[in-house]
């Protein structure tokens, strides 16, 4: 028997660069080594016109992508519990869920 490794001490800390931003708009691109998480905001400039303009890329691993995946599950399972389930129909004059 090994004896237990002691769990190192996790500190999350900002960078100097971080934002926080809000984001209606998220398309996904990937590869074999990475999925890109493309973030934007979308408006409707007309009936026939929906604009996106993107302002935030993050690349993560597959592993990273399915961990994501994991706790997005688990969090969106707590809230729908806590407040009800979350419709993924348009609202009116909203554009296309993506």
């Amino acid at each position: 028997m090994h004896p237990a490794q002691p769990q190192p001490v996790v500190r999350i800390e900002n960078g100097p660069d971080y934002r926080e931003n809000y984001s209606n708009s998220v398309q996904l691109r990937m590869s074999l080594w990475d999925f890109l998480l493309t973030f934007g905001l979308m408006r409707q400039t007309g009936p026939e016109t929906v604009i996106i303009q993107n302002f935030q890329g993050i690349y993560l691993s597959p592993q990273q992508a399915k961990a994501l995946m994991n706790v997005l599950i688990t969090n969106i399972q707590q809230y729908e519990a806590a407040f009800g389930e979350i419709r993924l129909e348009p609202q009116a004059g909203a554009g296309p869920i993506q």
